[in-house]
């Protein structure tokens, strides 16, 4: 009787620690990112350049951004799709401030995507690339991500940073005036009138 009793205080004892859950791994790191204060004459725009998943084309921007390559500059292009959304457009009319174009960083690579507030590399051509970025607004445009719905090479345009504080900026200068007549092919009647200089582009403190 008493080798049962001490059986049955064994198991009783036991069952808390089987009964146990595997401790819970910690979350992986997020992507390591670099950011950035774009002071324009509407008011800052910070950005998080996205340096570990889009290497080559943050490297760039941020040459561009430690040289001060990018002040005094301009944002001329606000494109307007529906009532609160399209995207803003700037970079560097100087062609004395330009470096060699870079090589195209699709998203199919980067994993990024042209949401809400997603910075990305102008372009014509693949490989073409040099210091003209776009600023998403309003809902995701995915049709702007490499793949079959992006037309023209399919390869789309290059994310490589998102906006985290300022958007309220990016959309008033998304409203700003337009030309009716300036601009040209697609660009037409969407370049801002007057242009919105950009103050200054630095890394964060």
């Amino acid at each position: 009787m008493l080798r049962a009793l001490l059986s049955i205080a064994l198991i009783l004892f036991a069952v808390p620690a089987a009964s146990q859950t595997a401790p819970v791994p910690p979350p992986a790191p997020a992507p390591a990112t670099t950011r950035v204060v774009m002071r324009t004459a509407m008011g800052d725009i910070v950005l998080a350049i996205e340096t570990e998943r889009a290497p080559l084309t943050a490297a760039n921007f941020l040459r561009y951004v430690d040289a001060r390559r990018y002040d005094g500059q301009p944002l001329y292009r606000a494109m307007t799709i529906g009532e609160n959304s399209g995207l803003i457009q700037g970079g560097i009319r100087d062609s004395r401030r330009l470096y060699p174009p870079i090589a195209h960083e699709a998203t199919t690579r980067t994993g990024l995507s042209h949401t809400d507030g997603a910075i990305s590399m102008a372009r014509g051509a693949l490989g073409s690339a040099r210091a003209d970025f776009f600023i998403i607004v309003g809902p995701d445009m995915v049709g702007l991500d490499a793949g079959p719905s992006s037309g023209g090479d399919g390869q789309g345009f290059a994310v490589f940073g998102r906006v985290v504080e300022g958007m309220d900026v990016v959309r008033r200068i998304r409203a700003a005036p337009v030309s009716a007549t300036a601009g040209e092919g697609a660009m037409r009647g969407e370049m801002l009138e007057p242009e919105i200089r950009i103050l200054s582009v630095r890394r964060a403190p």
